[in-house]
C-alpha cells in the first residue's frame, strides 16, 4: 500500500510520548544555559566615573584594605631591592678548576720549548714558535721578556700565573665587569718574590683567562622583589564609620570610593526572574513545537534518535547564540544563525530547516528589544542560505549561500533605517555586522557539515561525489573484474539519477548507491550472466535450489565487502533493500519446470500440482524491502535496465510495455509498500525511465562497412 510522503503510521503512542518528553526535557536544560546571565542580580549603576544620583553612605563602621595603598607600598619596597647575581662559592672553584687546567694546557707548548732546547738559540726559536701559537694574544713587551727569561725561573713564573688565576676566579666577577677589571685581576695574587718583568709575564698569561663567573639573575631578583612586596608591613587599610558618606550626590565614583562600596555591597540587588521565567516557557514552547513537527511531518527522523539529537544540538545551539548576546548593540547581529538553516537543510532538508530558522526568528525577536527587525533579520536571512545553498555538492553553493545571506540582512536592516529605527551611521556598523555573520554563517556551514554527516551518520552530498568517482578502489575492482556489472551499474545509475530527479527525490545518493548495488558479485563474477564472456551460463548445470543461494549470495558479500572498505551506513542499506523480498523469477520459474517434469499436471495430497508444491520462499531474496524513495527507485532500475538489455527488439512500444511490466510486477508482489512513493510518482519514474532508455537504445545507421563484416561473420560461422 502507498502512503503520501511523511504521512503518519499509527497514532501517537506510548513510545512517542516517552521520546517527546525525554527530547524536550534535554532541550530545555540545554536552553537553560541562556539564562544564566539573567539570574545575576542587576546592578544598580554604580562604577567608576559614574556619577552618583544621591549620596551614597557607609551602612556600618568598617576598616578596609586598601589595595590601591597597598599595592603603591608594595611597588616601592619591591622597586628598592638590588639586583640579585647567581654568584656561588663553589661554581666560583669549579670554573677556577677548570681555567687554571685549560691554562696548564695551553702553557705546555712552552713547557716543552724550555725543557727540550739545548741550546739558547734553539730556545729562542722554540719559544718564538710556541708563544706564536700557546699564546697567541700575549703582548710584544710580555713576549720579549718570555724569549729572554731564564729557564730556571719558568716554573715559578707559570705557578704565579696559576695561583692568581685560580685565587682571583674564587672572588665574585661579574659578566659586566669582566671587560673593564680583566687586566688587573692578577695583580694582587702575584707573590713578592718575582721580578717586576716575571710579574708582568705572569699577568699578560693568566688575563686572557679570566671568565665571568657571576650573572645576573632575573629569577633571584624577582624572587627577592617578590618577597619585599609580601612583606605584611606593606598593608594598608582605611577606616570608615557608620554613616559617613563614601561618595556625596553629584560627584563621580573613583576607584577607592568603588572598592568601600563592594565591600558593603551596595552594588548589589535582587535578582529579576521573570526574565528567565519568560524566555524558558518561550524556549519550552518553541522546542515542543519543533518536536510536534517532526512527529507529525518528519517520522523518519523523529524515529532515528541520532537524527533527532542532530536537531536538537543544531536548534540549542542556535538558540543559545541568539540569546547570549541579546541587549547589545550589535552583537546579535554577527550571530551566524543562518548557519543552523544551511547545516539542517545539507543533512537532512529543506523543511526541517525552515521550521528551525522560523522557530529561532520568534526567539531572537523579544530576545533582541527589538522584536520585528531582528525576527526578520533571522527568518529572512536564513531563508535566503536554504535557497542559495542547495545540497552542497559544490564549493561555490557556500559562497553562493554566504553572499545571499548577506544581501538579504543587509536589505532588512536598510528597511527598517529606512522607518527611522537606525542613523546612517548605525546602520552602515549594522550592515558590516550582517556580512561579518554571514561571512561566518558560511565558514562554519562549509567547515562542519561533513563533520557532522560523518558523526551522525548522515551521507552529504561532498560525500556522495567522491564514492561516486570512478577512481574509487571498490569501482576500479568493478571495472577489471567484472566489467559487465560495472556497465550494469552505470546504466542504473543513469536510469536511477534521471528518475530520482523527476520525482523530487536525491539524484546523487541514487547514483552512488547504483555504482555499490552489486558490488558483492565481486565474490563470484562468473555465477552472473553479465560477466560470462563465453556465453555458457553456469547456472544451466546447477539446481535450481543451488542456483538460487549463489544469486542471494551476492547481497550478503556485497554488505560485508562494503562493511570492510569502510562504506557509509546509509549506503550500505541499498544493498540489500535494491532486491527487497523479491522472487528469483528464472531459478523459480526452472524449479517448477523441474519438479512438473516427472508428474506431468497431477496434484499432489494437498490439491497442488507438483509445480505450485515448490517452496516460493527459497527463490526469493532476504530483503528489507525499500525504506526510501531512493532504494525503491534503484530496485525499479535495477529490474528495468536488466530487463531491458535481454529484449532482441528495442522500440519505444517494446521499452514501453517492459518498464510498465517491471513496475507492476515490483507494486503487486508488495515491494513498495513500505517507502514513500504515489502512483504519481511511479507514473513520473516510468516516463523517466522510458526516455533514458530510447536514448539509451537509439536507432542507429547501418553503416555498408558494418554489413560487411556482418557477412564474413556468418560466412565464418557457416563453414564451420
Amino acid at each position: 500500500m502507498l502512503r503520501e510522503p511523511h504521512e503518519r503510521p499509527g497514532p501517537f503512542g506510548r513510545r512517542d510520548a516517552v521520546r517527546l518528553v525525554v527530547a524536550a526535557l534535554l532541550i530545555v536544560v540545554a536552553l537553560a544555559a541562556g539564562v544564566a546571565g539573567d539570574l545575576t542580580p542587576t546592578a544598580p549603576g554604580y562604577a567608576i566615573g559614574a556619577v552618583a544620583a544621591s549620596a551614597i553612605r557607609a551602612p556600618r563602621d568598617a576598616t578596609i584594605a586598601d589595595p590601591i595603598a597597598t599595592a603603591a607600598a608594595q611597588k616601592a619596597a619591591s622597586d628598592r631591592e638590588p639586583p640579585r647575581y647567581d654568584f656561588t662559592t663553589d661554581r666560583a672553584k669549579s670554573i677556577a678548576a677548570t681555567q687554571v687546567s685549560e691554562l696548564q694546557i695551553a702553557l705546555k707548548p712552552i713547557d716543552d720549548a724550555f725543557t727540550s732546547s739545548k741550546t739558547a738559540q734553539a730556545r729562542q726559536t722554540a719559544l718564538l714558535f710556541a708563544a706564536q701559537t700557546a699564546l697567541p694574544s700575549l703582548p710584544s713587551d710580555a713576549r720579549t721578556i718570555l724569549l729572554a727569561l731564564d729557564p730556571a725561573r719558568w716554573a715559578t713564573v707559570e705557578l704565579a700565573a696559576e695561583t692568581a688565576l685560580s685565587a682571583a676566579e674564587q672572588t665574585e666577577i661579574r659578566d659586566y665587569q669582566l671587560a673593564s677589571e680583566q687586566a688587573t685581576l692578577a695583580a694582587p695574587y702575584m707573590p713578592s718574590d718575582l721580578s717586576a718583568d716575571e710579574k708582568r709575564l705572569a699577568e699578560a698569561i693568566s688575563t686572557p683567562m679570566f671568565v665571568a663567573n657571576s650573572a645576573y639573575s632575573a629569577t633571584l631578583t624577582q624572587q627577592a622583589r617578590d618577597a619585599a612586596a609580601a612583606d605584611p608591613a606593606n598593608s594598608r587599610t582605611v577606616t570608615v564609620k557608620a554613616g559617613e558618606v563614601i561618595v556625596d550626590q553629584g560627584h563621580q565614583i573613583s576607584q577607592s570610593d568603588m572598592i568601600k562600596i563592594t565591600y558593603f555591597g551596595l552594588d548589589q540587588s535582587t535578582v529579576d526572574w521573570g526574565k528567565p521565567a519568560a524566555w524558558m516557557l518561550l524556549g519550552t514552547v518553541a522546542a515542543a513545537l519543533m518536536l510536534g513537527w517532526l512527529w507529525r511531518f518528519r517520522p523518519e527522523y523523529w524515529a532515528r534518535s541520532r537524527t533527532l539529537i542532530l536537531i536538537g544540538l543544531i536548534f540549542v545551539v542556535a538558540v543559545l547564540a541568539v540569546k547570549l548576546p541579546g541587549g547589545r548593540a550589535w552583537l546579535p547581529y554577527v550571530m551566524p544563525t543562518a548557519a543552523a538553516g544551511m547545516l539542517l537543510t545539507l543533512l537532512l532538508d529543506s523543511g526541517v530547516g525552515i521550521v528551525t530558522i522560523a522557530l529561532l526568528a520568534v526567539l531572537a525577536g523579544p530576545v533582541s528589544g527589538s522584536s520585528v527587525e531582528m525576527s526578520a533579520y533571522v527568518f529572512l536571512g536564513g531563508f535566503a542560505g536554504i535557497l542559495a545553498i542547495r545540497k552542497g555538492e559544490r564549493q561555490h553553493f557556500f559562497v553562493q549561500a554566504g553572499l545571499a545571506v548577506a544581501a538579504t540582512e543587509v536589505a532588512v536592516l536598510a528597511t527598517f533605517g529606512l522607518l527611522g529605527q537606525h542613523d546612517m551611521t548605525g546602520t552602515l556598523q549594522l550592515w558590516a555586522a550582517a556580512c561579518a555573520g554571514a561571512l561566518i554563517a558560511t565558514v562554519i556551514t562549509l567547515g562542519s557539515f561533513s563533520l557532522l554527516g560523518n558523526l551522525f551518520g548522515i551521507l552529504t552530498g561532498s560525500q556522495l561525489l567522491e564514492l561516486a568517482n570512478p577512481s574509487q578502489p571498490l569501482l576500479r575492482r568493478l571495472l577489471v573484474e567484472t566489467p559487465g556489472t560495472y556497465h550494469h551499474s552505470l546504466m542504473v545509475g543513469n536510469l536511477g539519477e534521471r528518475a530520482a530527479s523527476a520525482i523530487g527525490a536525491d539524484p546523487l545518493l541514487v547514483r552512488a548507491a547504483a555504482y555499490y548495488h552489486d558490488i558483492g558479485k565481486l565474490a563470484n563474477p562468473l555465477a552472473f550472466i553479465e560477466n560470462q564472456a563465453s556465453g555458457e551460463n553456469i547456472h544451466d548445470q546447477l539446481d535450481p535450489a543451488d542456483s538460487a543461494t549463489i544469486l542471494r549470495q551476492h547481497v550478503t558479500d556485497g554488505i560485508d565487502l562494503a562493511h570492510k572498505a569502510g562504506l557509509p551506513k546509509p549506503l550500505i542499506a541499498f544493498i540489500p533493500q535494491h532486491h527487497g523480498t523479491a522472487i528469483l523469477g528464472y531459478v523459480y520459474g526452472k524449479a517448477r519446470e523441474a519438479a512438473a517434469r516427472p508428474y506431468g499436471g497431477e496434484k499432489t495430497a494437498a490439491g497442488k500440482t507438483a509445480a505450485e508444491a515448490v517452496d516460493q520462499r527459497r527463490f526469493r531474496h532476504g530483503g528489507p524491502k525499500p525504506q526510501s524513495r531512493e532504494a525503491a527507485i534503484l530496485m525499479l532500475a535495477d529490474g528495468v535496465e536488466a530487463s531491458v538489455r535481454s529484449l532482441s527488439s528495442r522500440d519505444e512500444t517494446t521499452i514501453r510495455a517492459m518498464v510498465s511490466q517491471i513496475i507492476q510486477e515490483r507494486l503487486g508482489d508488495g515491494q513498495l509498500s513500505e517507502c514513500d512513493l504515489t502512483i504519481r510518482d511511479l507514473e513520473r519514474i516510468h516516463e523517466a525511465f522510458v526516455g533514458q532508455l530510447l536514448g539509451m537504445y537509439h536507432q542507429r545507421i547501418a553503416y555498408p562497412q558494418n554489413k560487411v563484416v556482418e557477412i564474413e561473420s556468418r560466412r565464418e560461422r557457416s563453414q564451420r
